[in-house]
């Protein structure tokens, strides 16, 4: 029988919605097994043990899945590589994103903000791009125009426009960045220019987010440096909540280059906005492993497991926060 056009989007639309609390289970089942590890000083067993959950749960689901941002290319990593796929496969084909231990050494120290995040998209809306290739990334609140700030400009003229349209003095503008030594100007430049600076250690997926959360946060702007598959999975978190994001990618070698072109990336100095990272339909879901300023992290009790999960939807722009009890 051939459905309505109609009869095809309510279908198509249902799908999704059964979907978004499959990657809540996938991301919860990642974020409890990456818990064990906290503490412990061992960044590689917690982000092992967060990737063989992951990818258990992943084929479970009812999907034609394919890993589009993952642990590393097929022949660099066993399990969730660039181009394996998951899911039963008698399901819709997506596209999927994951960073199954965001904060791997947020961790390994137990300290905050350390998350599981998976992304999920119609086949060909995630930018496909390697793990060791990192991008500059620019984001702000969906309160402002999209031209308000540019990725192209200096830290100080973006801010300066960003203050004026705020109707704030600079004083009032805080911006969020990567605690790295490669930040050091931008930081410099900023602090002169009288913006207040977060610093985080890791972790700028939660950062991009919190940029956007203005009135949540208290914080304006993103800014700088950081690992590009994060920036595609910040950017389908922003097609889901609101937000302007611009990113470019640093293609800095000659092998980074020519891998982002058979990934179909073919202009090096291309400036992405949050549709063209992240386009169609979109689900986004991230669990907390340790204690944050976005999620609550794993309670391990005697005889249960608490989570704490946002997940959210681009189509209907849902967010939804779950909190969980899992029998031990």
């Amino acid at each position: 029988m051939r459905l309505t056009k109609a009869e095809e989007s309510r279908s198509a639309a249902h799908l999704h919605r059964s979907l978004t609390l499959e990657l809540v289970r996938v991301t919860e089942r990642a974020a409890i097994a990456a818990a064990e590890w906290r503490g412990k000083g061992n960044e590689k067993g917690a982000d092992d043990a967060a990737v063989s959950a992951m990818q258990a749960e992943l084929m479970r689901v009812q999907i034609g899945g394919r890993i589009v941002i993952g642990e590393g290319e097929a022949g660099e990593a066993d399990q969730l590589y660039i181009g394996q796929e998951v899911g039963t496969g008698d399901g819709p084909e997506v596209d999927i994103a994951v960073d199954p231990l965001e904060g791997v050494t947020l961790c390994a120290k137990n300290q905050p903000d350390s998350i599981v995040v998976l992304a999920m998209a119609e086949r060909g809306g995630l930018l496909n791009v390697a793990r060791d290739v990192y991008m500059h990334k620019i984001a702000v609140g969906s309160d402002y125009a999209k031209d308000v700030v540019h990725i192209d400009e200096t830290a100080t003229a973006n801010v300066k426009s960003l203050a004026s349209a705020k109707g704030v003095p600079l004083s009032e503008i805080t911006a969020i960045v990567l605690d790295r030594p490669r930040h050091a100007g931008l930081i410099e430049e900023l602090r002169t220019a009288g913006v207040a600076v977060k610093l985080i250690s890791d972790g700028d997926v939660a950062g991009v987010i919190h940029a956007v959360n203005t009135e949540d946060t208290g914080i304006d702007i993103y800014l700088g440096s950081g690992g590009a598959p994060e920036g595609v999975l910040a950017a389908a978190a922003l097609r889901c909540i609101g937000g302007h994001m611009q990113g470019k990618l640093i293609l800095d070698t000659q092998d980074k280059r020519e891998r982002a072109y058979r990934m179909g990336i073919h202009d090096a100095n291309r400036i992405y906005d949050v549709t063209e990272l992240a386009a169609g339909d979109v689900l986004f879901a991230a669990t907390g492993v340790t204690d944050g300023t976005l999620l609550d992290g794993i309670r391990l009790r005697r005889k249960s497991v608490e989570t704490s999960t946002i997940v959210m939807r681009s189509w209907s722009q849902t967010v939804r926060w779950i909190k969980a009890h899992h029998a031990r």
